[in-house]
């Protein structure tokens, strides 16, 4: 028989050192991404909180993401070729919470619609977020808030800084968007409700260069699908005052704050996320992006997903 040569063992060690990693990458590739639901209660209300992780053996990190004004969750799971963020953070090293403020999606409803206004919702924020660090046995989590979720997502790190890591203000609600009085405990959803973070053309209708149609289609179903007609009012009568009055306490967040915002966002201007960046007390280790041509629901729209969540990815690694 005859006997392998150095340069034989070393082939095959190279060979055998390829042939696992190959079956690394594979095993990488098909893992899966588990959902799972996590009971959670506050003030004898049920609140939906799911968690999205990849099955790959890895350490994850938390991160908890808040949702807006009109719609629940749903809208970081738009689950349309890479569309979706919760799937796209899971993929990257994070295990991804949702949470369903109170009278929301899948959480229970709310007899009295104005109850979950912003500080409610903070309160809300609270309880899930003591709930992950728990069940993960550390001190702090990454908080992501978009829209009026960037308002409950605000002012609960500014009360609890000893529980937020870094904290990401996507299109920022920075001050009132004008004084108009809400009667009504529950706002009634239409389609315009559900269209309206769209960026649109001059007839109305949703822009398809920027939005792919499925993913407008998948993103208005699910909205009808998980919050149905009818959604609280609080946070709406919260963000219509005066646009002389600042909704998120900036100069309180002791957190470092990515503030990520498109120069076409009609609810928010490049011009107040500088003047709140300004007022952060960590702006050594904060940062403020602008992204032109982006409006409301950049992460939705096809030329700017892929460098929305890029940017949001970095900033979250740096710590």
């Amino acid at each position: 028989m005859r006997k392998m040569t150095v340069k034989g063992w070393a082939l095959l060690g190279l060979i055998i050192c390829f042939l696992c990693n190959l079956a690394y990458v594979s095993f990488v590739q098909a893992a899966e991404i588990i959902r799972e639901t996590i009971p959670l209660e506050r003030n004898n209300v049920r609140l939906h909180l799911e968690r999205y992780v990849e099955q790959d053996g890895q350490t994850k990190k938390p991160i908890l993401f808040v949702h807006g004004l009109t719609f629940s969750s749903h809208e970081f799971d738009v689950d349309y070729k890479d569309y979706s963020l919760a799937k796209y953070f899971a993929k990257h090293n994070f295990e991804v919470w949702l949470l369903d403020i109170a009278g929301y999606g899948n959480s229970a409803a709310v007899k009295d619609g104005f109850m979950p206004n912003s500080d409610y919702a903070s309160e809300d924020i609270e309880a899930a977020v003591r709930c992950i660090l728990a069940r993960n046995n550390c001190q702090s989590i990454d908080v992501l808030g978009w829209s009026w979720g960037t308002v409950t997502s605000g002012r609960f790190a500014a009360r609890h800084p000893e529980l937020v890591h870094r904290l990401v203000l996507y299109a920022p609600i920075v001050a009132g968007l004008g004084e108009k009085e809400v009667l009504e405990p529950f706002n009634h959803n239409t389609w315009e409700d559900a269209a309206s973070d769209f960026q649109r053309e001059k007839d109305g209708e949703i822009d398809l260069d920027i939005v792919e149609r499925p993913v407008a289609s998948t993103y208005i179903d699910n909205a009808w699908h998980y919050d149905r007609d009818v959604s609280p009012n609080g946070g709406r009568r919260d963000l219509l005052v005066d646009k002389s009055a600042r909704l998120i306490p900036t100069e309180s967040i002791k957190a470092p704050v990515l503030i990520i915002v498109g120069s076409k966002d009609p609810y928010v201007s490049p011009d107040l996320c500088d003047e709140a960046y300004r007022t952060l007390p960590n702006r050594t280790d904060s940062e403020l992006i602008i992204l032109d041509g982006a409006a409301h629901a950049m992460l939705m729209e096809r030329p700017y997903y892929k460098l929305f969540r890029e940017r949001v990815l970095n900033f979250l690694n740096k710590g």
